[in-house]
């Protein structure tokens, strides 16, 4: 009898184990399940709030993180629909964006060759002026170096010193009297530190430093 009842308790030890293991497993199936649901949604949630905020210039993003954080979400591959539509509005904005910036870096760098070009070109004029042999050969390398400028008045500043930051600057005078002043002198004692330009690509000022 007692070996009997011995089986019997086993037997339901048996039962109990293999239906607690078959619920235990069902549940962990079910809480993972329900945390895969609950992290989609939250990516969603997320996507849909990062891109609208894109989309209305609500963020303080550059443009390499705005393209990285629609990288980030594309990679989730969330295929959800309203995702999908805010991620080509969006690309397509970006898009443009990236183009203005290409363009505005390409005309910087033309900007910045072009100055160097005309610092090159400016300080030759400026010996040749003040080496001249003769008096009209210095006249027409002032015309020439005169057509660069906006008119005979642009003002030209001579850095004297420079301290704390601070630059101190010669008499102003104009691009006109400067280069009959490297004529008359026959030195030419500064180099160029700074040219600007109006819109049609004329110098309007230019500032100097002694050598």
């Amino acid at each position: 009898m007692k070996s009997k009842l011995t089986t019997i308790a086993m037997i339901l030890l048996a039962v109990f184990v293999t239906l607690g293991g078959t619920t235990s497993c069902k549940s962990k199936k079910r809480l993972a399940k329900e945390a895969a649901e609950a992290e989609y949604k939250s990516k969603v949630e997320q996507a849909v709030k990062d891109l609208n905020a894109i989309l209305d210039d609500e963020t303080l993003w550059t443009l390499e993180e705005k393209e990285a954080r629609v990288q980030t979400i594309k990679d989730w591959n969330l295929q959800n629909a309203e995702v999908d539509d805010l991620l080509f509005q969006v690309e397509k904005k970006l898009a443009r964006e990236r183009a203005q910036k290409n363009e505005e870096e390409r005309l910087r760098k033309e900007a910045e060759e072009r100055a160097k070009s005309a610092d090159v070109m400016l300080e030759k004029n400026f010996r040749s002026i003040a080496n001249s042999s003769s008096t009209s050969q210095a006249n027409r390398l002032i015309n020439e170096t005169m057509d660069l400028f906006e008119s005979p008045n642009v003002p030209v500043l001579i850095i004297i010193s420079q301290a704390g930051g601070f630059n101190d600057y010669d008499r102003p005078t104009t691009i006109e009297k400067y280069l009959n002043y490297l004529k008359d002198q026959k030195v030419s004692n500064n180099k160029v530190n700074e040219i600007k330009y109006n819109d049609n690509g004329k110098i309007n000022e230019l500032e100097l430093i002694k050598k």
